[in-house]
């Protein structure tokens, strides 16, 4: 028995697992498969706060892991296939290790970005291949980037690449945009940005330094055509990885976990949620870092109150 357990070992899952193992609470952490979640995909962050010289993704959730261990959090490795919310204590079924139960849970598996299942994708991740501006777009400064995506979050992240880039194409499947007028509007506006629309990617090809640029299928014409560029992001989506819940917590139409305004709660007692599994407009490791501590304290009053409500039965 177990008084938390925290799913998922992001920038979120460890900064609470570091305020509850300081509380005393001994916390179990179920590391999924990609242990430290998406930050262990990019190379360099330079926007979190307290390193000036920037930090490795995976240093970062390498130094927030050992710092929850020296207070007491126990790691495992697993992935959990199922979960039972309908009596405490809930039990977790567990690929690997088996059935756990726990007085509270705490929900940290974050969102996976959608990728385009392209040849040369996933191998250049890192290497001119991102799905994240906010965190790469620094790196290409004067040269030319490719958005491959048509809705807000593209037009978006197209329209902030142009902060660093000395052009930007959007790609785009569809000859029109899914994007909100508004955003289009503003992505239009932009000089800095041209239109490649109604081509299907077929390969992101590398080069000897970095990326050459990115094959398309010209679907008016049928042809094939290269797009020259220095890098590729691609904005087509993220998927909250909350399948294994099996319906028993709320979410909204895109899966998102929907907590209780100002809180990490969920609808049911107990459960809370923090991070890119319940975010689906900010997505930053510092914001996530902070839903995290939320999530602690909001389990730490929860389990306060229960064995109070428990003395005074």
């Amino acid at each position: 028995m177990h008084k938390t357990v925290i799913i998922g070992t992001g920038p979120a899952g460890l900064t609470a697992a570091i305020y509850l193992a300081r509380a005393n609470m001994e916390p179990l952490v179920i590391e999924g498969w990609q242990p430290g979640g998406q930050l262990t995909t990019t190379t360099e962050i330079e926007n979190f706060p307290g390193f000036p010289e920037g930090i490795l993704g995976s240093e970062l959730m390498s130094n927030m892991r050992k710092q929850a261990q020296r207070f007491g959090a126990t790691f495992r490795n697993g992935s959990v296939k199922s979960v039972d919310f309908s009596k405490r204590p809930y039990t977790l079924d567990v690929e690997g290790i088996g059935e756990i139960q726990a007085e509270s849970v705490i929900i940290s598996t974050g969102a996976s970005a959608k990728y385009l299942g392209i040849p040369g994708e996933q191998e250049n991740i890192g290497r001119g291949v991102s799905t994240c501006a906010t965190c790469d777009g620094f790196f290409f400064r004067n040269k030319k980037l490719i958005i491959v995506g048509g809705g807000d979050s593209a037009m978006e992240e197209a329209v902030f690449l142009t902060r660093f880039a000395s052009e930007v194409t959007v790609v785009n499947r569809r000859d029109e945009l899914r994007a909100s007028k508004i955003m289009q509007d503003r992505a239009r506006a932009n000089e800095k940005i041209s239109w490649n629309l109604n081509k299907t990617p077929l390969e992101i090809v590398p080069g000897e330094m970095g990326l050459k640029g990115l094959k398309v299928l010209n679907n008016a014409t049928g042809e094939e055509e290269f797009v020259e560029a220095d890098g590729v992001f691609i904005t087509i989506g993220h998927t909250p990885n909350t399948k294994f819940l099996g319906g028993q917590i709320d979410t909204d139409e895109q899966g998102y976990i929907i907590v209780k305004p100002g809180t990490s709660e969920t609808n049911i007692p107990g459960v809370f949620a923090c991070g890119d599994v319940q975010d689906r407009q900010y997505r930053q490791a510092i914001t996530a870092a902070g839903s995290g501590c939320m999530a602690a304290l909001d389990a730490e009053r929860f389990l306060e109150a229960q064995s109070h409500d428990a003395v005074h039965a």
